[in-house]
């Protein structure tokens, strides 16, 4: 997963960054808010951890400022106040978490799965599908390190659909009747189909399910 994080403690931006990053998510550290809403701005991001007292821009005011850009992503604030009306403001501008400092960093990787976790896929603008891998669903578009991709017309169908589908299984009904207008066509077509878009992808995130179809597991990125 990939996560912005605000923070302009260095030593607890250290200490996050390195251990989100040994629990496999990439992490963008900043201490300045402009900074990270110019980087934010530009996409990608699957979770935003934002101090609220940060330079430039607070977290609360970047926060309404993607508000505004209709950018939803999902945030975590963190702050060493307990200012009531802070932390209710928070609420309100759509954060989906609250942690005060000073936190354990396993504390921190909870809340996270925990927000991940009940987000809806198609609540969130950009899917995570690996490491490199997103897709746009505003857009519908394959990104990779956020550069669009080229597909078919049936390699796009396959992902959308997938990504649509997000750690369910797709059966090979589903295929036949999203991918090929209900046209009569064997498993075997539907399997070499996303076979050549899997050779073509840079990383492999479509897992085959035995007898049953495919499907893309958020947990594996």
């Amino acid at each position: 997963m990939k996560i912005l994080l605000l923070e302009d403690e260095v030593m607890l931006q250290g200490a996050v960054s390195e251990y989100l990053q040994m629990h496999n998510h990439r992490v963008d550290a900043f201490v300045d808010g402009a900074e990270a809403l110019e980087a934010i701005m530009k996409g990608g991001y699957d979770l935003l951890i934002l101090d609220i007292n940060v330079p430039s821009i607070d977290g609360l005011s970047l926060l309404e400022q993607l508000n505004a850009a209709k950018l939803a992503v999902p945030a975590i604030f963190t702050s060493a106040q307990t200012d009531i009306a802070e932390i209710s403001k928070a609420y309100e501008l759509g954060c989906f978490d609250y942690l005060k400092k000073p936190f354990h960093l396993q504390e921190l990787l909870l809340h996270i799965n925990r927000v991940m976790r009940d987000v809806p896929p198609e609540q969130r603008k950009h899917l995570r599908l690996s490491k490199r891998y997103s897709y746009d669903m505003l857009n519908e578009t394959l990104l990779f390190d956020n550069v669009p991709q080229t597909l078919t017309r049936r390699q796009h169908q396959i992902i959308d659909l997938l990504a649509r589908n997000m750690n369910r299984v797709v059966d090979f009904e589903t295929f036949r009747i999203y991918v090929w207008d209900e046209a009569i066509i064997d498993n075997a077509t539907i399997r070499a189909e996303v076979n050549r878009l899997k050779k073509a992808l840079k990383e492999d995130f479509i897992q085959n399910i035995r007898a049953m179809g495919y499907m893309i597991d958020g947990s594996l990125k």
